[in-house]
């Protein structure tokens, strides 16, 4: 694994449209999720993140045709989310282009999926999302979530991380529920913890408003910085954001 930071712009997709929420509700319209990704690869993004935030909650698969449309024109590794509940979901979206997928809610209801998808493809494929919410009650502070935020588990979600981790999955994305669309900063408690506990390398996801945010999150631990609404409204650049971020001693491409 390299040691450089990367910059992932994130693509939530419903109904084949990019679209930013505000702690996962309030969805507003963000693009044409193939006109996104090639403006991304364009502005100096190492890495794509296309997640279908419907298909769970609506039984049904990924997208397909956009996977490949996006496929057509990305230049860097994507990975692609939402709706992948088995081995051959997983094998349909990586035939249509995806790079990697990543699975949240259906690791979680059965584990046993995670170490099976590995064996298929390769851990360099699987990225397992955790999303997350404060819950003071337990060890962590933090609970598993699944169903795109919707669902609470009583999970505690570092427990449930050191378990994906074991499993020898590269990434894990943990998502905050508190932070996401807020642009007040990652969850920098939840980065830290993941980062000493596991081996994977753990993507800040949920929060980032300002470039400080993501040295924060750098200095917590985090190897790659996810973001959306910051990168699709035009509010941070990307190339300025890595120049940032290397003057204050981060190593980025």
């Amino acid at each position: 694994m390299d040691d450089y930071v990367k910059i992932m712009p994130c693509l939530d997709m419903r109904d084949g449209r990019v679209v930013k929420g505000v702690h996962f509700v309030d969805i507003a319209d963000a693009g044409d999720p193939v006109a996104c990704a090639r403006a991304y690869c364009e502005a100096g993004a190492d890495e794509l993140a296309l997640l279908d935030i419907n298909a769970t909650v609506e039984n049904r698969p990924t997208l397909l045709q956009v996977v490949r449309d996006v496929a057509a024109v990305c230049t860097v590794p994507f990975t692609v989310g939402g709706g992948i509940g088995s081995v051959e979901a997983a094998a349909a979206v990586l035939e249509a282009g995806a790079d990697k997928v990543s699975i949240s809610s259906a690791a979680f209801r059965n584990p046993g999926l995670v170490p099976e998808l590995i064996k298929a493809f390769g851990a360099d494929k699987i990225t397992v999302a955790i999303d997350v919410d404060v819950n003071p009650d337990l060890p962590s502070g933090y609970e598993v979530y699944i169903d795109g935020g919707r669902t609470a588990t009583g999970v505690d979600a570092l427990e449930w991380a050191k378990k994906v981790d074991s499993f020898g999955v590269p990434v894990i994305l943990p998502t905050s529920k508190a932070g996401d669309g807020a642009r007040t900063g990652y969850d920098l408690p939840v980065i830290r913890a993941m980062a000493s506990a596991c081996k994977a390398r753990i993507v800040a996801s949920g929060g980032a408003g300002k470039m400080d945010d993501f040295l924060a999150a750098v200095d917590a631990g985090a190897g790659i910085l996810l973001a959306a609404s910051v990168f699709h409204f035009h509010v941070i650049d990307i190339r300025e954001l890595k120049d940032f971020l290397y003057r204050n001693g981060v190593k980025v491409r």
